[in-house]
């Protein structure tokens, strides 16, 4: 992050290959990390999914003539970063997803990185983007669009037994959405607010 000058997190030379991959490193010296719920700011157990906070030497001061934008995110030294992650028993640290995208189906949070991973490791997919769409009954449902590798192909029923075979049942996507190309920022960052209207519109929702 900008705001961190921009390092937390760091792996070692002497980590593994697993961990240098499957991790964001150790935080680095002098520099504070812990994992707080979002709504109360409780300090969480390890590997439980919390928002990430920092505090250090390269904490900024706060953003050019935004103090109400500063507030909102220093608080008592602290950075609240808006990622979901989680520290094992290590100290290393672990990015779940964003707390913007986290998705409330039925009372379980659902974090999309994770099904977005997952599905990317299906031989026929090339990229896939996890979004919240609105449920009467659950508040909310999990809907995945999915961009097909050329000359592939796949359907839904396919991709939910791929998932109930590595994942927990309600983190399956219920709606299914095949595109060529999702909508980006001139920067080439995924839209997910207008994916998630294009779904509404048109799953009837």
């Amino acid at each position: 992050m900008t705001e961190c000058s921009p390092t937390t997190f760091m792996t070692l030379p002497t980590d593994s290959f697993e961990l240098r991959c499957s991790t964001v490193g150790y935080p680095c010296e002098h520099v504070e990390v812990k994992i707080v719920d979002p709504q109360t700011n409780e300090i969480l157990p390890i590997n439980t999914p919390g928002e990430i906070c920092t505090r250090g030497y390269n904490t900024m001061l706060g953003y050019w003539n935004q103090p109400d934008k500063t507030i909102e995110v220093i608080k008592d030294g602290w950075i609240h970063s808006g990622d979901i992650g989680v520290l094992d028993e290590n100290g290393y640290g672990k990015i779940v997803g964003r707390i913007k995208d986290m998705i409330i189906r039925g009372g379980e949070n659902v974090y999309p990185r994770e099904i977005e991973e997952i599905l990317h490791t299906h031989p026929s997919v090339q990229e896939a983007q996890v979004i919240g769409v609105p449920d009467e009954r659950l508040g909310e449902e999990i809907c995945a669009w999915v961009r097909i590798k050329s000359q592939a192909t796949v359907d839904p029923l396919e991709l939910k037994n791929f998932c109930s075979e590595r994942m927990a049942y309600f983190k399956i996507p219920r709606y299914w959405v095949f595109k060529d190309k999702f909508p980006l920022t001139v920067t080439g960052k995924v839209q997910k607010f207008i994916m998630k209207d294009i779904s509404i519109k048109e799953l009837g929702l």
